[in-house]
């Protein structure tokens, strides 16, 4: 019977040992992104993403709690604008500031998650026109450490947040296409 137990409790170390070992391979740093052509000129679809306020059109993470707190700083919009956000429900907490806007081709934005674990990352979004539609990008990127490379042996991190920036997307194009 001790040898039994034995070989199991080898065989678990052995398997927590090649996950752990395998999280550690994963690349430091990721980046998730999505894009959709939107039959609107970018200077109907630029102001929809420059301006947080505007959010609650079309990004599917204002849905996540109807009771979320929210807060806005600094300037109404593009740079210098500030977005905060606390949730008791799947929102969690955070915050974002626009650090890049670049009139109707580029917003980059600097996104700071407080709860539900703390991040920080960078979103950014470019439009690039095509004469009467725009190609709309929206990408998330920063580092991936260990405890996040860990997790993406289970979760699927693409994916996951990937469904979120295409329902966005979709939103987004629905408003600017009015």
């Amino acid at each position: 019977m001790l040898k039994i137990v034995a070989a199991v409790a080898a065989t678990v170390a052995a398997l927590l040992g090649v996950l752990f070992v395998s999280a550690a391979f994963k690349p430091n740093t990721f980046r998730v992104q999505r894009s959709t052509t939107i039959k609107a000129p970018p200077e109907k679809v630029f102001p929809l993403i420059n301006d947080f306020h505007t959010w609650g059109t079309w990004s599917p993470y204002e849905k996540l709690d109807p009771a979320m707190k929210r807060t806005y700083g600094g300037e109404a919009g593009g740079k210098g604008a500030v977005y905060a956000w606390e949730s008791n429900g799947n929102a969690g907490a955070g915050r974002m500031e626009i650090t890049e806007s670049s009139p109707n081709s580029r917003i980059k934005i600097k996104l700071d998650f407080s709860k539900p674990f703390q991040a920080h990352n960078v979103a950014e979004f470019t439009l690039d026109d095509k004469g009467g539609s725009t190609d709309v990008t929206w990408a998330m990127y920063g580092p991936n450490p260990y405890i996040a490379k860990l997790m993406g042996l289970f979760f699927d991190m693409d994916n996951l947040v990937g469904k979120d920036f295409e329902a966005g997307l979709a939103n987004l194009k629905a408003a600017a296409e009015k």
